[in-house]
């Protein structure tokens, strides 16, 4: 099968996932009455009606999530795909964290933190898998990005190929729509019902940018972009409580649809000229922005919420983590990740090294002379084996 290739960054996708960011930071900044002591529907009348649907800057995350790590273990080995992303995710991870629980730990305006024992297991990124509270509750979604990571890895074991791909698009969607039926939890710890069908949209549409678009590949886009709506209702009720009574569906709906269009369009190659470079920049800076922007900025807008109007405080503390995420990005991030990604491809050649059987080596062509009684014969060191492949 042909394969259509771009020389260019998907910088579209950067400034899609900013956006997705900065939706999650209006949703909390404006439409949440925690940093602000009483509901914000008085404070901001108009930003607070669409404020309320922020929080699916989520679920443009996962659809975004799916594009991007179809992309990313295209042609690599799971060695060079787990080097990739825990250099990526971890040193951004971290900082964010250890800041976070330090403003929460001496300011306990919006949120509170009892000794380290949760810093500590928090540190590990795993403690959605073993119910220990999230030092910042924006951390669930990297617990939900993990199984994905798993997920597509049992792929890689399989060969990332066309056919594999859709193999995984119709089983997950399988578990996924089974998963609340079934009512088996491990079923339904990985098969992600609520999220499943913006990651198989994402792979999909990775397959149509790679490939081309055709009728088995639309017709996985339609039916997740349908099914992405099972679950609206209860998404509402989580977020906003007895706030979603009564309020309408509709924006999430067209959001939904309009995420799903975008990333569509990019896809496809129709917005392939767009190439600012400040939005490759603006990406950069997404995921710091997205870990810090929570506790730390919501104890900002608390602690001077009687000081200075709301709007000034909103765009001011947004601006600030905006600066801080870059500051994480530029000090923390890239050094870091640089570092953790030649020490694990270090240690991946060494385990090679020691893993590697032996190699046999074909008869030479010349007459054997036998040894003389008692005398070994001649014992060859295998070959080194092959260094790691840089990504």
């Amino acid at each position: 099968m042909a394969e259509r290739r771009s020389g260019n960054r998907l910088t579209a996708l950067d400034g899609l996932r900013l956006l997705a960011a900065l939706m999650v930071v209006f949703y909390h900044y404006v439409a949440l009455a925690r940093p602000w002591g009483h509901p914000t529907d008085t404070i901001f009348p108009t930003a607070h009606k669409a404020a309320q649907y922020g929080w699916l800057g989520v679920e443009v995350f996962f659809l975004i999530s799916g594009f991007v790590i179809c992309m990313s273990v295209w042609g690599r080995t799971v060695g060079e795909f787990a080097v990739s992303r825990l250099s990526r995710l971890f040193p951004a991870y971290w900082a964010g964290l250890l800041l976070t629980a330090l403003v929460v730990k001496t300011w306990p305006e919006v949120a509170s933190l009892r000794g380290w024992d949760r810093v500590i297991t928090n540190l590990t990124m795993l403690q959605g898998g073993n119910n220990t509270p999230d030092v910042d509750p924006v951390y669930w979604t990297l617990f939900v990005e993990l199984k994905f990571y798993l997920i597509m890895t049992v792929v890689m074991l399989f060969g990332v190929t066309y056919r594999n791909c859709l193999i995984l698009c119709g089983t997950w969607t399988a578990a996924a729509a089974l998963a609340p039926v079934l009512k088996t939890p491990l079923v339904s710890e990985f098969a992600m019902p609520q999220y499943a069908p913006f990651f198989i949209a994402g792979i999909a549409f990775y397959l149509m940018h790679r490939h081309r678009p055709n009728a088995i590949l639309w017709a996985i886009v339609i039916l997740q972009s349908l099914l992405a709506q099972r679950y609206l209702g209860d998404r509402l009720a989580t977020n906003l409580g007895e706030a979603a009574d009564g309020l309408p569906t509709w924006p999430a709906r067209f959001i939904i649809m309009a995420a799903f269009a975008v990333v569509g369009a990019i896809a496809l190659g129709a917005c392939h000229r767009i190439q600012w470079k400040w939005l490759t920049t603006a990406g950069a800076l997404t995921y710091p922005l997205y870990l810090i922007h929570l506790n730390i900025g919501m104890t900002l807008i608390h602690h001077f919420r009687d000081h200075i109007p709301a709007p000034a405080l909103v765009a001011s503390v947004t601006a600030l983590m905006l600066a801080t995420a870059w500051l994480i990005h530029r000090l923390i991030e890239r050094p870091l990740g640089k570092w953790l990604r030649a020490t694990m491809r270090r240690a991946i050649d060494d385990v090679r090294q020691h893993v590697a059987p032996p190699r046999r080596h074909a008869p030479h062509s010349a007459p054997h002379t036998p040894t003389a009684p008692g005398t070994a014969e001649d014992e060859r060191t295998p070959p080194r084996a092959r260094t790691f492949e840089s990504a």
